[in-house]
């Protein structure tokens, strides 16, 4: 933890639990996360709508997924060894490129295998930039702050994606047509990155986390070796993959069940994904919030897990029992939301239970974020194609899975040897604290 790490807690940022050296960050993250999710409330349909099939859109969600998941975990490693900030600058430079590809080569003369080329390498770009700043978050903030810090990294990421991104794309569509709002995107990003990363002066992120001279075979093997050294974090891997599998799934196949099925119009289906995801964003804060006062087991395993056994069927079987009644519907995806933001904790639980090896210990957090994008639209395919399940037999699976996590909640125990150096630190940096104000 960086001495700096002691200021966050002056001022009205610290009030509300947001880092102060790293306020700008936060704001680059959100508006970096519009652009990036401009397009998930209707590429879906674009492509349906321009003679793809169902099964080119899951195939082309699902190898993204993977290489999100790849990257995710990428993050930890490459901030212990280059720094969060140059991660970060890597994450956007690769971005805006292959977005370039995927719409000028791709999407844009509708060629299918470029497309599905360059949205599968784009899949390694977001993740550097987000996930390399929360292992910076991770590393310049307080344990008191973790959930309150970890609660507003998620609301910045989730109020891009899809809530703003959506909101953006159902205001320009009309004004200048679908393609030229997927390239709209690219600016939102671009402004995005260079406002977290040039604005933000915060130092532990310029330079490399790990301490000394370290093996870059030893940094990426122990981000993997984690996994068995402490299996915690396996486990917490595998809730974050469950936690927003869902919502991707829902990416993939709820925009054709509302507009074809239901038949909502674009612009409902949009407003609809925009306040589901409006409950996610309010409710990421309440979370990391109450986390810090009733526990991060807790809010994960209660407002989470079994929250969303509760709330997805409702997300399903709502607008089916009362076809038509947009309030209902609204009403019932915003709960949703906001039972899938109840997994924010995790963000912050992960770094007091391995407080020795935070980068590596968020990279299987990473690893299971990445992991829920692929894994949910995999879910979907294997449930229609392998078992002949329909949407309500997907629906009641994911409720079987976040009923697995609740339980699989139960065994994430801070130990006593990682509370003692978790209190260590706090000392150590009060202490310097204590030194710089006698020195001013």
């Amino acid at each position: 933890m960086s001495e700096t790490s002691s200021g966050p807690s002056r001022g009205l940022a610290g009030l509300l639990g947001i880092p102060q050296p790293l306020f700008f960050g936060f704001v680059g993250l959100l508006l970096f996360m519009v652009g990036d999710g401009v397009e998930a409330g209707y590429l879906d349909t674009y492509m349906l709508h321009h003679g793809h099939t169902q099964g080119d859109v899951n195939l082309m969600f699902t190898t993204y997924g993977v290489t999100v998941m790849i990257s995710a975990w990428l993050a930890g490693p490459l901030s212990d060894l280059y720094g969060p900030r140059r991660t970060m600058w890597a994450g956007l430079l690769l971005w805006a490129v292959l977005e370039v590809g995927f719409l000028a080569f791709g999407l844009g003369p509708d060629n299918l295998s470029l497309t599905l080329l360059f949205y599968t390498l784009r899949g390694f770009a977001y993740p550097l930039f987000a996930y390399g700043f929360l292992v910076w978050i991770a590393a310049a903030t307080p344990a008191r702050m973790l959930g309150s810090a970890a609660g507003w990294f998620w609301f910045s990421f989730s109020a891009g994606l899809p809530t703003l991104g959506s909101q953006f794309a159902r205001y320009t569509i009309p004004a200048i047509g679908e393609l030229a709002t997927f390239w709209s995107s690219l600016g939102l990003v671009i402004a995005g990155g260079l406002i977290a990363l040039l604005f933000v002066r915060e130092p532990t992120g310029s330079r490399p986390l790990a301490r000394g001279n370290v093996d870059r075979k030893a940094i990426f093997f122990g981000s993997i070796s984690i996994m068995w050294r402490e299996p915690k974090t396996l486990v917490a891997g595998l809730i974050r993959t469950v936690n927003t599998s869902s919502e991707y799934a829902f990416l993939a196949i709820m925009p054709a069940f509302f507009v074809d099925q239901l038949h909502y119009s674009q612009g409902q289906w949009l407003d609809l994904l925009s306040i589901i995801f409006l409950g996610n964003i309010l409710f990421n804060l309440v979370a990391g919030m109450l986390a810090d006062r009733l526990g991060h087991r807790f809010v994960v395993a209660v407002g989470g897990c079994l929250g969303c056994c509760v709330t997805i069927p409702l997300f399903y079987y709502v607008p089916l029992w009362y076809p038509g009644n947009f309030t209902l519907a609204v009403l019932a995806g915003f709960v949703y939301g906001g039972t899938v933001a109840a997994f924010v904790p995790m963000s912050g639980l992960m770094p007091l239970i391995c407080p020795k090896e935070k980068a590596a210990a968020l990279s299987i957090l990473g690893l299971g974020a990445g992991a829920s994008t692929w894994f949910g639209p995999a879910v979907v395919g294997v449930c229609e194609s392998t078992f002949g399940f329909g949407m309500e037999g997907v629906i009641w699976t994911f409720v079987a899975l976040y009923f697995v996590s609740a339980i699989l909640t139960i065994c994430l125990r801070i130990s006593p040897e990682a509370h003692r150096h978790t209190q260590m630190m706090e000392r150590r940096n009060r202490a310097v604290e204590d030194a710089q104000a006698c020195t001013a």
